[in-house]
C-alpha cells in the first residue's frame, strides 16, 4: 500500500495547487449546473409540453423517469469510481447525458420524451455523485463544508434559472430548447474535465464488478417506484399488477442483501449500515428527498393553474425559495468550515422545512402572492441548512477510498425519497384532482379524466369564469393537503438527527492510491515522513491531522 500526501487548500499550499483546485471546482460547478438544471427546467414547461403531446396522465413520468434512472446508477458510479477512478466515468456520464438530450429534443410523442429523460438520468446520476466524490478526493472534510455549501448554492441557482428558462423557452423559441441547451454545456463540461481533472490513479486495473448486486438493486428500485407511480391511478392498489410489483420489490431487496454479504466488491457494502451517523443521515436524507421533490415537482404547475401566472412568471415566483436556499446553503457551509460544528444545522433546517410544509398546506386561490412567496422562502431556508451538510457528515465517517461508495449509497436513498416524493405526490394529486372534477363537473360524465389530459394554463385562462373557478379550486384542493401529509415524516427526521454523533471533521486527506501526475515506471522511491497539512483557519486538533508514512516515486 502506498500513501501519498494530501492536497488540501491550506496555508502551505503553493499558488499552483490552489489554482488547480479552483479550476477543478469550476469544472465541477459546470457539471452540477448541467445536472441540476435538468431536474427543474421542465417544471414550468411541463403543463404545455404534456398538453401539446396529449399526455397529462403520463406527466409524472417525465420527472419520475429521470429520477429513477439516475437513482439506479448512483451506486454504480460510486463503486466504480472507488475501484477504477472517477475521471473516465465522469466524462462518459456527461456524454450519455448529451445523448439523452438529443433523444428528448427530437421526441414527437410522450413515449420518446420519457425515453430521452431516462437516458439523461442514466448519465445525470454520474454527474451528481461523481462531482461530490471528486471534491472529497482533493478537499479535506473541514474545508469541504464551504465547497459543499457552494454546490448547494449552484443547485439553488439552477432551480431558479431552470423554471425561468423553461418558461422562456416554452413561450418563445420552443420547449425543445430545454434539451438542446444541454449540448453546449455538456461539451464545455467534457473539455473542462479533460483539461483540468488530475485525480488519484487506482491500482485496481481489473476490479471484480458486483453485477448481480447492480441488477437486483435496479429491479428493486424500479418495482418500488412503479408501485408508487401506478398504485391508485393506473391500477387499483389491490390489483394483480401492484401486488406483483410489491412482491418483486421485497424479493429483489432480500436477494440483494444476500448477494451483498458474499460479493468480493459489493456495490453497497453492508458495513456502511454499521455506522450510526450513516444510518441516521441517510434516513433523514430520504425523508428530505420526499418533502423537497414532492413540493418542487408540482408547485410550478400549481402556480400557473391557480394564480394564472404564465410559465415565466411561475419561474419568477419560485425565486424567493431558491434565493433563501442559496443564502442558507453557502452560509451554513462557510460556518461549518469556520467553526467545525455541524450537528445543529440539519436539525434546525429540518424543523424549518416542517414549518414550511404546514404553511404551504394552508394555501388558497385567493392568497396574496407575497404571502405565498414567503412560504416558499421558508422552505428554501430549511433545505439549504440541511441538504449538503448531511452529505458532509457521511463523507467524514469513511476513508477516502470508500467515500464514493458511501456518498453514492447516501444519495441513493435520498433519490429514492425523491422518486417516492414525486410519485406519491403526483399520484395523490392526479387521483384527487380527477375525483374532484368528477364531483364538481358531473355533466362531463366519464370524460372528466380525458379532458384533464389536454388542459394547459393557456386553455384554462380562456374558459368561462364559472368553469375556470371549478378547475382552479380543484387544483388547489387536490395539492395543498398533500403538504400536510408529509409533516409527520419530517418530524421523524428531526428526531433522528438529534442522535447524530458530532465527529470532528478531518483536516487532512489520507489515501492509498497514486496520483495520475506521478509516473509508475520503476523509478526510485522516496520514503515520506509523517505528513500533516492544516487547513486554512482550522484547528489542527479538530480532526485527524497526520498521514501515515508511505512510498512515493520521485518525480
Amino acid at each position: 500500500m502506498t500513501t501519498i500526501p494530501n492536497f488540501p487548500v491550506g496555508t502551505t499550499a503553493d499558488p499552483a495547487t490552489k489554482r488547480h483546485i479552483l479550476l477543478v471546482f469550476a469544472g465541477l460547478m459546470v457539471t452540477m449546473l448541467l445536472a441540476s438544471l435538468d431536474q427543474t427546467i421542465f417544471s414550468t414547461a411541463l403543463p404545455t409540453i404534456v398538453g401539446e403531446l396529449n399526455g397529462v396522465d403520463h406527466m409524472l413520468w417525465v420527472t419520475t423517469a429521470y429520477i429513477l434512472a439516475s437513482t439506479i446508477m448512483l451506486p454504480v458510479y460510486g463503486k466504480l469510481g472507488d475501484l477504477i477512478g472517477r475521471k473516465g466515468l465522469f466524462i462518459g456520464a456527461i456524454a450519455l447525458f448529451i445523448v439523452g438530450s438529443v433523444v428528448g429534443g427530437l421526441a414527437q410523442d410522450m413515449t420518446w420524451l420519457i425515453i430521452g429523460r431516462a437516458i439523461q438520468g442514466l448519465g445525470g446520476g454520474g454527474l451528481m455523485i461523481l462531482s461530490q466524490a471528486i471534491i472529497a478526493d482533493v478537499i479535506p472534510a473541514r474545508e469541504r463544508g464551504k465547497y459543499m455549501g457552494i454546490m448547494g448554492g449552484v443547485f439553488a441557482l439552477s432551480s431558479v434559472a431552470g423554471p425561468l428558462l423553461g418558461g422562456w423557452f416554452t413561450e418563445g423559441i420552443g420547449w425543445r430548447w430545454a434539451f438542446w441547451m444541454n449540448i453546449p454545456l455538456g461539451i464545455l463540461a467534457i473539455v473542462s474535465a479533460v483539461a483540468f481533472l488530475r485525480l488519484p490513479k487506482h491500482a485496481n486495473a481489473k476490479p471484480r464488478l458486483d453485477v448481480a448486486g447492480m441488477g437486483l438493486l435496479a429491479v428493486a428500485s424500479t418495482c418500488l417506484v412503479l408501485v408508487t407511480t401506478w398504485g391508485g391511478t393506473t391500477y387499483d392498489w389491490d390489483s394483480l399488477t401492484i401486488m406483483a410489483l410489491i412482491i418483486g420489490t421485497v424479493v429483489a431487496g432480500v436477494a440483494f442483501v444476500m448477494v451483498e454479504r458474499r460479493a468480493p466488491e459489493p456495490i453497497m457494502p453492508l458495513h456502511l449500515f454499521k455506522d450510526r451517523n450513516f444510518n441516521l443521515t441517510t434516513t433523514a436524507g430520504l425523508i428530505t428527498g420526499i418533502a423537497m421533490f414532492g413540493a418542487l415537482a408540482y408547485l410550478p404547475t400549481y402556480l400557473q393553474m391557480v394564480t394564472g401566472a404564465n410559465a415565466t412568471e411561475a419561474g419568477f415566483l419560485m425565486i424567493p425559495m431558491m434565493a433563501a436556499l442559496l443564502v442558507s446553503s453557502i452560509g451554513s457551509g462557510a460556518l461549518v468550515s469556520k467553526t467545525g460544528r455541524y450537528k445543529w444545522l440539519p436539525i434546525v433546517g429540518t424543523i424549518v422545512v416542517a414549518i414550511a410544509l404546514v404553511l404551504l398546506s394552508t394555501m388558497t386561490p385567493d392568497l396574496a402572492i407575497w404571502v405565498l412567496c414567503s412560504y416558499l422562502a421558508v422552505m428554501g431556508l430549511g433545505l439549504g441548512m440541511s441538504m449538503q451538510i448531511l452529505i458532509l457528515i457521511v463523507q467524514n465517517s469513511f476513508p477516502v477510498s470508500q467515500v464514493g461508495t458511501a456518498t453514492a449509497s447516501n444519495n441513493y436513498f435520498r433519490q429514492i425519497g425523491a422518486s417516492l416524493g414525486s410519485a406519491i405526490v403526483g399520484s395523490l394529486f392526479v387521483a384527487r384532482l380527477t375525483e374532484l372534477m368528477a364531483q364538481r363537473m358531473p355533466n362531463t360524465g366519464g370524460s372528466a379524466s380525458a379532458g384533464l389530459n389536454s388542459l394547459t394554463p393557456a386553455v384554462v385562462k380562456e374558459l368561462p369564469a364559472s368553469v375556470r373557478d371549478i378547475i382552479i379550486g380543484g387544483y388547489n384542493d387536490a395539492l395543498t393537503p398533500v403538504f400536510l401529509y408529509m409533516v409527520p415524516l419530517v418530524v421523524v427526521a428531526v428526531v433522528l438527527l438529534c442522535f447524530v454523533k458530532e465527529v470532528p471533521l478531518a483536516t487532512t486527506i489520507e489515501r492509498d492510491i497514486l496520483p495520475e501526475s506521478l509516473e509508475i515506471d520503476g523509478a526510485n522511491f522516496v520514503r515520506l515522513e509523517t505528513v500533516s497539512t492544516d487547513v486554512v483557519g482550522a484547528d489542527a486538533t479538530a480532526g485527524p491531522g497526520r498521514t501515515p508514512a508511505g512510498d512515493v516515486p520521485r518525480a
